[in-house]
């Protein structure tokens, strides 16, 4: 079968049109995209690309699953929220199907679709079969930094700035009627945010904090240039 060829020029602008297009042909079979920058969009994808690799790098990597409320009272804890999280994977990675000259930056999913970030769009994939594609300035991505009381391993690229007590008063004093009390270090973690209009809402915990900045921070200035474009 031959492989249809799909050429996205540096008028980033047409990417919907191509995003169609694209939806149609990987149906059919597999899509090559010639993917071709000019200048000064090029510069802000290739930060954005080195930012990626130093983000996937992070010592460890949460795909939050679950957060809930807890009540700090009754359960003598410093904190408010308790979290499911897994461990996931971030790298360089290409899908079969889509062919082209940049490889895609590649974030596991634990719950729903991987994705997969390529210059002009994102796709959702969990299979041949179920997949969606969304372009990049629909997406939106924020970074936040979160205070987490960190009962397992401190990873190692982490910064603790803190410690509480297993179990605590109001006033952040350790609770003297727990005679095992002991010190738990509160660590700054970076969080990134991702959602759309069509239901994509993941949220990840990185162990490095400035790797997981310096990427949201990128990834906003490339998204600006292609909104412009």
């Amino acid at each position: 079968m031959r492989i249809p060829e799909l050429a996205i020029n540096k008028d980033i602008g047409a990417q919907k049109e191509a995003i169609k297009e694209t939806q149609i042909v990987i149906n059919n079979s597999a899509v090559n995209i010639d993917i071709q920058f000019d200048d000064p969009t090029k510069k802000k994808f290739d930060r954005l690309y080195n930012a990626f690799k130093n983000l996937s790098s992070s010592h460890r990597i949460w795909d939050i699953t679950d957060a809930h409320y807890q009540d700090r009272v009754a359960t003598r804890s410093s904190a408010s929220t308790l979290v499911n999280r897994r461990d996931v994977k971030f790298g360089l990675q290409s899908l079969p199907i889509i062919q082209s000259n940049y490889e895609a930056l590649y974030f596991q999913n634990v719950n729903g679709a991987d994705l997969y970030l390529y210059p002009t769009f994102v796709l959702m994939y969990t299979n041949d079969q179920n997949f969606a594609i969304v372009g990049i300035d629909e997406l939106s991505l924020t970074f936040s930094s979160v205070s987490f009381t960190e009962t397992s391993t401190v990873p190692r690229d982490s910064k603790i700035f803190n410690k509480t007590w297993a179990k605590v008063n109001k006033n952040g004093t350790p609770d003297k009627r727990f005679k095992n009390n002991y010190q738990i270090p509160v660590v700054q973690y970076g969080r990134l945010r991702s959602s759309n209009s069509r239901g994509l809402n993941e949220e990840y915990q990185i162990s490095h904090f400035e790797a997981a900045e310096a990427f949201g921070n990128a990834f906003e200035e490339y998204r600006r240039v292609c909104k412009v474009l």
